[in-house]
């Protein structure tokens, strides 16, 4: 009988949450098996088996929050002499040996003894304690009783409709990327001090190309978008103005130059916001930056990239025009020093070398940029190169 024990995920996380068993009290199961699905503030990571064996106990319950170095199951481990499981193995009872309580445990120690009848997971009884809720007050709708997440928010909800007479509100405790990124954002905003310029792209020859391309691309089963044109766009300039993909040391006392272009995207993720990027884009074609890019947005969007996907990068792009938006003041993603936000496509008038009035696909781009080290001037030539490529896209094809 062997505890398995939540492994160091790396970056200083310490917790994480349990967000899907993909195992069972009583199951057989073989070394690399998966086991679980966690979420950190990063991504949702899912841990492998490091055993064969029969699952025997589950430690923590799903969206609970488990500790690094603590249980997370327990395994009766297949005898190295038997490389048969044993099909018919009953669980058997398990002991959690408790450590003694930690500064923070005795810290809360008088909190938790008014709730401490209550039935619940640590998980419900650490956001009572954030939420300043009596346990003991909360009708639990869970099985025997047991006070659930959902409990709380409902027992508030409750609380303000008694005390106020009018509709209550609804608290969510952040956690996870959400936490994660907010904590991130903060320290952009306030620490960095951001300009932002803003142009209009015609993109009439690019929606050419690209539907020349299509079939190419279809064929190989690639969804072809803007996206890596913009992202190619910003590798081919970025060999004219290296202080874009520069980044500043935190007491602005030296500027690195990064000679590789890991360029970043935005994906709206089920965990939150995520900005994986792709590793030196100044070496791949458009097609090859295509794979990479549906590759990671297919599973950015099911919170499974890899944590090396995530770090690493030196300018980010953020679509909002997917979402309609037409011009933003984006956050710069630290340690970064630039961050692109792409706006909608609009068939708008204009006047021609003639001036006569025509209609053209406009995009509006808006650059927010660390006045630490970048000018706007530097940063309005930078874009003037950017939109020269976008608007004779034969360049992004064949660069010189």
């Amino acid at each position: 009988m062997k505890d398995f024990i939540l492994p160091d995920i790396g970056e200083g996380i310490v917790e994480c949450e349990v967000v899907k068993w993909l195992i069972v009290e009583g199951q057989n199961i073989k070394e690399d098996d998966p086991v679980v699905e966690v979420m950190t503030d990063k991504a949702l990571v899912e841990i492998p088996a490091k055993y064969t064996g029969i699952v025997t106990k589950l430690y923590y319950g799903e969206g609970e929050i488990a500790k690094v170095h603590s249980p997370l199951f327990s395994i009766d481990i297949v005898n190295s002499n038997n490389h048969q499981v044993n099909e018919t193995a009953q669980p058997k009872e398990q002991t959690l040996t408790v450590n003694s309580p930690s500064k923070v445990e005795l810290q809360t120690k008088n909190v938790e003894s008014t709730s401490s009848k209550a039935l619940a997971s640590p998980a419900v009884r650490r956001l009572a304690r954030e939420m300043a809720i009596d346990l003991t007050k909360v009708i639990g709708t869970g099985e025997k009783g047991r006070v659930l997440s959902d409990d709380l928010s409902q027992f508030v909800v409750s609380d303000n409709d008694d005390t106020n007479n009018k509709a209550g509100h609804t608290v969510e405790l952040i956690k996870g990327v959400k936490a994660s990124m907010a904590k991130k954002m903060t320290h952009a905003a306030f620490t960095v001090p951001h300009f932002s310029v803003s142009e209009e792209i015609q993109l009439d020859k690019l929606i050419e190309v690209k539907a020349q391309l299509l079939d190419t691309y279809m064929q190989k089963q690639l969804k072809l978008t803007f996206m890596p044109f913009f992202i190619k766009a910003i590798s081919l300039a970025l060999h004219q103005f290296p202080i874009i993909n520069a980044q500043v040391n935190n007491d602005c006392s030296e500027i690195t130059y990064m000679d590789t272009h890991n360029i970043g995207f935005a994906i709206d993720s089920k965990i939150g916001l995520l900005v994986p990027n792709i590793k030196g884009v100044e070496r791949l074609s458009i097609m090859d930056i295509t794979f990479q890019y549906n590759e990671l947005v297919d599973r950015a969007r099911l919170g499974r990239v890899k944590s090396e996907e995530l770090k690493g990068g030196t300018i980010s792009l953020s679509n909002i025009g997917v979402l309609g938006g037409t011009v933003a003041t984006p956050i710069i993603n630290t340690p970064e020093s630039a961050i692109l936000a792409l706006g909608k496509i609009q068939r708008l008038p204009r006047f021609n070398e003639q001036d006569q009035v025509i209609a053209v696909n406009i995009m509006q781009v808006s650059w927010s940029a660390d006045h630490r080290i970048i000018d706007g001037s530097t940063l309005v030539k930078f874009n003037n190169l950017l939109k020269s490529y976008i608007e004779n896209p034969i360049s992004l094809l064949h660069p010189l």
